[in-house]
């Protein structure tokens, strides 16, 4: 009898500290990710200091309405044919927008990282459904504004008006060097200057989503690398 009560209390004791475990893990969790909130506003609040001279104390209208968003790994944050006008500034993590061709194959379009913007192209710009799926590599924590309500905001704070001007000329310019740079640049000069802008999307990204990226093959890719390699050593 005694045996038994001390077993009990034993895994008591073990049950109890396994929830404070998870409890201060949350508690660490929640405050890791209101530090990545707060800054990624005094970022934005920076930007349109500098953009239109907007005082950070005169921005709360705007971030009032920007809500966190946690993505796991693989999650789908926007689905083909969503109508929803979903605009989001990366704090943590990488995205894939992509779509899946006849032939089952899939064909990348972009990948999106720490310090950029999200959002589907056709939604906020063409207002018509995604034709693309923009889906989690990795953990991810944003920082979501809905595009429809930012447009209310603006009606009565239009000196917010060039942070939105900044996000559309901005994904109108990433646009149009992807196209240029597939007119103007080998696929080993893509590559480089992929690394060039994120150097560890290598080992966060799949070959795979990186090559289609690029419009090769893994195979083209593995001996991009291999060539590059081969060069680094000849100049060293």
């Amino acid at each position: 009898m005694f045996t038994a009560s001390l077993r009990l209390w034993f895994m008591l004791v073990l049950f109890l500290q396994a929830c404070r475990d998870i409890f201060n893990l949350a508690l660490c969790s929640s405050a890791f990710f209101l530090f990545n909130m707060g800054r990624s506003i005094d970022t934005l609040q920076k930007l349109l200091f500098d953009l239109a001279g907007v005082l950070p104390a005169d921005t709360e209208p705007l971030f009032a309405m920007a809500t966190p968003v946690s993505l796991e790994a693989n999650e789908a944050y926007i689905r083909e044919g969503e109508n929803s006008r979903r605009l989001a500034f990366i704090e943590r993590g990488v995205i894939r927008a992509y779509t899946i061709k006849e032939n089952g194959e899939e064909a990348t379009l972009l990948l999106r990282w720490e310090g950029q913007f999200i959002a589907s192209h056709d939604t906020i710009i063409n207002r018509h459904p995604s034709r693309f799926i923009y889906r989690a590599l990795e953990p991810m924590e944003l920082l979501q504004i809905d595009y429809d309500v930012l447009e209310d905001v603006l009606k009565i704070h239009p000196e917010y008006e060039p942070l939105r001007n900044f996000f559309l000329m901005k994904m109108l310019a990433e646009s149009l060097k992807m196209l240029e740079s597939f007119v103007t640049q080998s696929p080993e000069e893509r590559y480089r200057e992929l690394l060039s802008e994120r150097f560890d999307l290598v080992n966060r990204v799949p070959d795979k989503y990186i090559a289609s990226m690029l419009g090769i093959t893994p195979v083209s890719l593995s001996r991009i690398r291999k060539r590059m390699h081969t060069k680094g050593k000849t100049i060293t």
